[in-house]
C-alpha cells in the first residue's frame, strides 16, 4: 500500500473478524514499526504482544474492573473526556454520537452502553492486542520525548499494519488498571504501560466501521510566516 494511501484509509477499527492473525505477520508489523523515528534514538518503547489466553485474562481484568468501579490509575494520566475544554471536548461528544448513532444505541439505553463500553475493554474481540510499555528509568511526567516516540511508534504500527490487512484501534482505556496487567502477565514492576492497540482482520459488514470521523480543515491549523 502507498503511504499516501495508508495515511488517508487508516481509521480506527471496532470490530473485528473472529480470525488468527498468525504471529509471523504481528512480528513483521512490528519489525517496519521498530525504524520509527525517537529523540536522540532513545527507543524509549517495547512491545507485549497478547493472544489466546493472555488476551483473554486481560479483557477480564478489564471488564471485571470497569463493572467494580475500580479506581482508574493508569501509568500515564490524561484530561478525562468529561473535562474537556472545548473545542476538544465537542469533537469528543461529536464522535461518541455517530459512533452511537451507527451501532444503533439511544442515549437512554443504559445497558447497551454498557456492554458497548465493556467491548471496548474487550479490544473489540480483536484476536490480538499490542501493549506498548517504556521503562521507568527513562519514564518521567516532566521528560516528554519518551511519550512522544510511543505516539510516534504507535502511529507507525498502525500505519504499517494496513499493509497487511489489518486493522488497529488505539486505546488508553484498556491500560486504566495497569497494576492488575503487571501482575497478571508477570511484567516486571519497572515497566510503564503507555498505550494500547487492537489489531486484527476489520469485519467490514459491522456498522461501527463505518464512521468516518472530519478533520479540521488545513487553513484552520497553519500559520505562514515568511
Amino acid at each position: 500500500m502507498e503511504l499516501t494511501e495508508a495515511i488517508k484509509s487508516r481509521r480506527s477499527i471496532r470490530a473485528f473478524k473472529p480470525v488468527t492473525v498468525p504471529r509471523e505477520v504481528l512480528a513483521a508489523v512490528l519489525d517496519l514499526a521498530r525504524l520509527a523515528p525517537s529523540a536522540v534514538n532513545e527507543q524509549s518503547w517495547e512491545f507485549i504482544v497478547l493472544t489466546g489466553e493472555a488476551l483473554e485474562k486481560v479483557k477480564r481484568i478489564n471488564s471485571e474492573h470497569h463493572l467494580n468501579k475500580a479506581r482508574i490509575a493508569p501509568d500515564c494520566t490524561a484530561t478525562p473526556p468529561n473535562q474537556l475544554k472545548p473545542p476538544y471536548g465537542e469533537r469528543q461528544m461529536a464522535l461518541a454520537m455517530q459512533l452511537f448513532d451507527l451501532v444503533g444505541i439511544e442515549r437512554e439505553e443504559r445497558g447497551k452502553r454498557l456492554e458497548w463500553q465493556l467491548r471496548g475493554k474487550r479490544f473489540f474481540d480483536a484476536p490480538a492486542a499490542i501493549l506498548i510499555c517504556t521503562d521507568e528509568a527513562i519514564f518521567n511526567p516532566n521528560h516528554l520525548t519518551p511519550l512522544i516516540d510511543i505516539g510516534i511508534v504507535t502511529q507507525t504500527i498502525a500505519l504499517a499494519a494496513l499493509e497487511f490487512g489489518l486493522g488497529t484501534c488505539i486505546q488508553q482505556d484498556t491500560v486504566f488498571y495497569p497494576n492488575a496487567l503487571r501482575e497478571a502477565l508477570g511484567i516486571p514492576a519497572s515497566k510503564r504501560i503507555i498505550i494500547a492497540m487492537a489489531i486484527g482482520y476489520p469485519d467490514e459488514s459491522h456498522p461501527a466501521n463505518r464512521l468516518r470521523t472530519p478533520r479540521e480543515p488545513l487553513e484552520s491549523l497553519v500559520t505562514w510566516k515568511d
